[in-house]
């Protein structure tokens, strides 16, 4: 090969590493979890780390209203028949711009939250405590399970004209990929990651 075309390849690849680093920069991973048996309740504490991109971010600036879903799935394999789901259990939490007080409000399950910047506002979005996800009684002590978590931006609550704009942006679909455990009722009362 010539030299002219690996100092090509080379300064493409460079760009290609650069774009695709600021590309996965973006999004939702999921930081901690911890599953903790309270009683005969199974309750779910988890940290998300939440990175918008800036058409998102300037969305909701500009006062459109974000709605992350996190969402709890267990379930058991059966080989005779479909997996049993025993639990699975959704949360919605919103997020919004308040121009006014120039405020960020996040609301969830009856709980509300004000923040000053975005990453505060972002933060609160991703911690999760204290949330039910399933009563022992939905469980069989002798039965191993396999949970699953997820947080994604909902893209069904956006106004029409910003749903159709997700489904040609990739930087609306704003997901982290499932979590999956083995989990079984007659392990630890707390299980950490």
């Amino acid at each position: 090969m010539s030299r002219r075309i690996k100092q090509f390849l080379f300064l493409f690849l460079m760009a290609l590493g650069v774009f695709s680093t600021a590309v996965s920069a973006e999004g939702i991973k999921i930081k901690s979890f911890e599953l903790e048996k309270v009683d005969n309740d199974w309750l779910l504490n988890a940290t998300f780390q939440i990175e918008l991109s800036p058409g998102l971010e300037d969305a909701v600036q500009k006062g459109v209203v974000l709605y992350f879903q996190t969402e709890f799935d267990l379930t058991r394999s059966r080989w005779y028949w479909f997996d049993e789901k025993p639990a699975l259990v959704q949360r919605q939490t919103r997020l919004s711009y308040q121009p006014l007080t120039q405020q960020y409000r996040i609301a969830s399950e009856g709980f509300t939250f004000s923040a000053k910047t975005m990453s505060e506002a972002l933060q609160a979005v991703g911690s999760i405590g204290g949330w039910r996800v399933m009563e022992g009684s939905q469980l069989d002590p002798g039965k191993s399970y396999a949970a699953s978590m997820r947080m994604n931006l909902d893209l069904s609550k956006l106004p029409k004209p910003f749903q159709v704009n997700a489904l040609n942006n990739r930087d609306w679909n704003v997901s982290s990929d499932w979590y999956r455990f083995p989990f079984s009722s007659a392990g630890p009362n707390l299980i950490k990651r």
